[in-house]
């Protein structure tokens, strides 16, 4: 199941700061989501800082994806998901979110903030919204549609090359059934007229 765990917006200077961060952890039990939340915050700070900017880059740690986005000023997102989760989407939804956060908050407040100081609003409905990466990006979506079509076009092929045969079968039958009507034809039209021929 494709599944968004969580995305963090951050600064990466000297020191990385998260500056907004939203997650899901509900798919997880209630005993481990505070773990797995220190796990996410820790993987998230760690791939930003190994980042360069200007660079974008996929980790694998265990069943996770970590997807990292770093801008040459520094503003950076991290999105954590699971590994069937697109790789194409989620660096689409990187980049709108840090463009998106970059034109809400002014450079000042996120260079020299921390998370508590920053105003920004989405997150967490674009971390919803993109749980379903099909549903919130057209290409995945027109990909899917292809598939699918794909599949019933396969099936429409098989279907008539199976009927094509079953039409070569018929035409060969019909062939012989077409020589022996001939045949019944001469036979009848001589016994016709030994029929005629008797009277």
């Amino acid at each position: 199941m494709v599944k968004l765990y969580s995305i963090t917006v951050l600064h990466k200077g000297p020191v990385v700061n998260v500056l907004k961060s939203a997650s899901d952890l509900s798919s997880f039990n209630f005993f481990q989501r505070t773990s797995v939340g220190e796990f996410l915050g820790f993987a998230t700070k760690l791939v930003c800082e190994r980042t360069q900017p200007g660079q974008r880059q996929s980790v694998k740690q265990q069943d996770y994806m970590c997807h990292v986005f770093v801008r040459h000023d520094g503003l950076a997102g991290v999105l954590v998901a699971d590994q069937e989760y697109p790789s194409r989407v989620a660096f689409t939804l990187l980049s709108k979110t840090v463009e998106d956060f970059g034109a809400k908050v002014p450079k000042e407040k996120w260079q020299n903030s921390t998370l508590t100081t920053i105003v920004y609003d989405g997150l967490e409905a674009t971390l919803q919204k993109y749980q379903n990466p099909k549903e919130a990006d057209a290409m995945t979506r027109v990909q899917t549609e292809l598939d699918e079509t794909k599949v019933v076009l396969h099936e429409t092929m098989e279907s008539l090359m199976q009927r094509g045969e079953k039409i070569d079968d018929l035409v060969a039958k019909s062939d012989q059934l077409s020589d022996q009507s001939k045949t019944f034809y001469k036979s009848a039209k001589k016994m016709n007229s030994w029929c005629c021929c008797i009277q």
